[in-house]
């Protein structure tokens, strides 16, 4: 019996599921970064990635997919991928509820499949990387938590922190709950319903056809150096493998394997009862690799590697506006997060595995939906309508699992500016109604906005944008509706702002004064 192969792979995979999930569902923002990038190491599609823009050891991960491919087969799908554990999960509760229901051999999707791998692979010659954030496994498993299963967390967390604090027991504390676009969620809870719906009927359907990361695993471990195999002499054809092969590749007829879509699952080997089935050794070739540190280079010459509590939320504000604001805001672009460098990178590099937007603190992160261009659905952009970036906040940085937001040290985010303030005058209530505000200028980390004389003891604000880091708190303390009087205008390339010098006090103290009380 080879039961222990199955018994590792199931405890692996229950491994990298339950700590994958714990990354985008820790409200609190307990977790150390560092668990981040061990977690996501392995996860090829954001590996590959970071590979490409960083070169650095800590994204080596999918090179380790990739030899363990070429050795064992698709051991990624099996064990590592958090999606495919799922898919696992809903077969084996079809399993349990139709004790009948059991797997048969099928064809492949022969051109779907492939279809599907040619055109991602042509989407990305232009860098695009639309098909890879809609199939990849791992960025839909982020977007599942982020978008489903977080904000439900969230909520039983305040249910909770209520409840005990009427018995005088403050030991949770209530999150406000931040909320994006409707289709922001609509499309992961659509997507899992296919997901679960195709596992309970047909188990690796998905992994099969559709993924294209699986494909390209199915590619490379037709040459894979051990594979599963029947041995024809001591095979009794009792059928039992195929009724338990999730990827419905174990032809009985042929007593043949197709390995390109075996999943590793090792159910057969566990339930064949005279051990016909085993790895053996297959003389091939070693599938080259390369790669290249220019991310529009990675995506035309080595696309092989990618294909296949709020803790700092602003006082309310006490001003009601009077009077609707009337002039729109023109935004050029939105902001990327600090440490994306610049739209283009950012866009080039983001999966929309959404684990910024669940680390972020203040969840100014919130997924976009034609902010970025629709061909860059669900990745996330700064919304100052929803909250602001705090200044020493760098915690998007250190949990990007592709790179797309370089690390940042809190010291080197506060000089990065990622846009500028904008002031229109004829929105601001100081001039539409003659009242007193200065929320903006309250709110600015940097003092890039002030107040200056305006009518009486009016003051109006004034901005200095080389002070400026785009951080939005200006925007979001603004409380003129529908349009802000002060906005925040994306850079496309991200700038360094200026310190703005300390102002030192002219009048001398005399320490040898006594104290006047």
């Amino acid at each position: 019996k080879h039961s222990i192969l199955r018994k590792i792979r199931i405890a692996v995979s229950i491994f990298f599921l339950l700590f994958t999930s714990i990354l985008f569902l820790d409200i609190a923002n307990f977790l150390p970064p560092d668990l981040f990038g061990y977690v996501t190491l392995f996860q090829f599609i954001p590996s590959a990635i970071k590979f490409a823009v960083l070169f650095i050891p800590s994204s080596i991960g999918f090179i380790i997919i990739l030899i363990l491919t070429l050795f064992f087969g698709r051991v990624y799908c099996s064990s590592i991928c958090p999606l495919g554990t799922v898919q696992d999960i809903a077969s084996h509760i079809a399993n349990k509820k139709k004790r009948k229901k059991k797997f048969l051999y099928s064809k492949e999707y022969f051109w779907l499949r492939y279809i599907i791998l040619v055109v991602t692979i042509l989407s990305l010659f232009s860098g695009q990387l639309l098909l890879i954030i809609l199939l990849d496994p791992y960025s839909n498993f982020g977007r599942i938590l982020a978008q489903l299963f977080n904000p439900f967390i969230n909520i039983l967390n305040n249910f909770f922190a209520f409840t005990l604090e009427k018995l005088n027991i403050y030991s949770l504390y209530p999150i406000e709950i931040k909320s994006g676009y409707f289709i922001a969620a609509l499309f992961p809870f659509l997507f899992l319903a296919f997901i679960l719906f195709l596992s309970y009927k047909r188990g690796r359907l998905y992994c099969n056809t559709v993924c294209p990361l699986g494909t390209l695993l199915g590619i490379i471990s037709k040459f894979t150096i051990f594979k599963l195999k029947i041995d024809k002499t001591t095979c009794e054809g009792c059928g039992v493998c195929s009724k338990v092969c999730k990827s419905e590749c174990i032809e009985l007829k042929s007593k043949k394997i197709d390995f390109s879509r075996c999943v590793a699952c090792y159910n057969c080997l566990d339930v064949c009862p005279s051990d016909a089935i085993n790895y053996q050794f297959i003389s091939s070739g070693i599938v080259k690799q390369s790669s290249d540190k220019s991310r529009r280079d990675f995506l035309s010459k080595t696309s092989l590697f990618i294909i296949g509590l709020t803790t700092n939320a602003l006082s309310q504000i006490k001003i009601i506006p009077q009077k609707e604001s009337k002039v729109a805001v023109k935004k050029n672009s939105v902001s990327s997060p600090p440490g994306s460098k610049s739209i283009d990178h950012f866009t080039s590099n983001c999966t929309a595995c959404q684990l910024c937007i669940t680390a972020c603190p203040t969840r100014v992160l919130q997924p976009s939906f034609t902010e970025y261009g629709i061909f860059n659905i669900f990745q996330p952009f700064m919304d100052y309508k929803t909250n602001y970036c705090n200044y020493d906040c760098t915690a998007c940085s250190q949990v990007c699992p592709t790179a797309a937001i370089l690390p940042l040290t809190a010291k080197y985010k506060k000089n990065i500016q990622i846009g500028k303030a904008k002031f229109i005058e004829d929105n601001c209530i100081v001039k539409t109604e003659n009242t007193a505000c200065g929320a903006c200028s309250e709110h600015c980390p940097t003092k890039a906005v002030l107040m200056v004389d305006y009518k009486g003891n009016l003051k109006i604000p004034e901005i200095t944008n080389k002070y400026c880091v785009g951080c939005g708190a200006c925007e979001f303390a603004c409380p003129t509706k529908p349009y802000k009087a002060i906005y925040v205008d994306g850079n496309l390339e991200h700038q360094t702002a200026e310190k703005k010098p300390v102002e030192k006090l002219d009048q001398k103290i005399d320490y040898k004064e006594e104290f006047p009380f």
